[in-house]
């Protein structure tokens, strides 16, 4: 596994400072992906396993990782936003990180990704931040009225396990079908991967020559 930095830090939010966790790798950084955990009145936070899994995935890749609790979580200031105000997370975030590596990288690649509540979450930023890639796990579209994927998005990566008992994997066919995205369903896993953790980090890696 590629070798990395980690750092902790606070960025100042809608609803005041968030706290957050990136890392870089020691190579020149393929672009800058920003993370969303699942949902914050049900025990969601950046700690959650799945939201490390892709943290680092993504660093293995070659990407500045960013993780972050939303307002109200962790040692994050506010309340919950009921989506609207997670989403204002979200777009602050990313513009901040951005901001922060314009020297190093002009105009770095931007990949969204979330898992449950949070990918629902990254479809709805995506529509201002308009992000080069998206990796979703289980995203919770019919909950959060999750607009489609961007066809501006260079590529889209969807998982799903085949018993998850939170996120039909109904409501996730419904969705992508009007937009031909295909969705790649993990045998045997439920919402919260247990005992899959390495399959999903074995089928982020394998998308990674699609984040170029």
């Amino acid at each position: 596994m590629e070798q990395y930095t980690t750092h902790q830090f606070f960025i100042d939010g809608p609803a005041g400072k968030l706290e957050a966790v990136l890392a870089e790798p020691t190579s020149t950084p393929k672009g800058i992906a920003i993370i969303t955990h699942p949902h914050p009145l049900h025990g969601g936070t950046m700690n959650n396993k799945i939201i490390t899994t892709l943290f680092k995935s993504l660093l293995e890749i070659g990407f500045i990782a960013v993780k972050f609790n939303f307002r109200g979580v962790g040692k994050s200031e506010g309340d919950f936003g009921d989506g609207i105000g997670e989403i204002e997370d979200v777009i602050t975030v990313a513009n901040g990180i951005r901001e922060r590596y314009h020297n190093v990288i002009p105009h770095p690649p931007l990949l969204l990704a979330g898992f449950s509540f949070g990918g629902g979450i990254q479809l709805h930023a995506a529509i201002k931040l308009k992000p080069e890639f998206l990796i979703l796990v289980a995203p919770s579209v019919k909950n959060l009225n999750a607009p489609p994927a961007s066809k501006e998005i260079r590529n889209t990566l969807i998982i799903h396990g085949e018993h998850d008992e939170i996120v039909s994997i109904k409501t996730i066919l419904d969705w992508a079908a009007p937009q031909s995205l295909p969705v790649v369903v993990i045998p045997g896993a439920e919402h919260f991967f247990h005992g899959k953790l390495a399959t999903l980090r074995k089928t982020i890696l394998q998308f990674g020559p699609k984040l170029e």
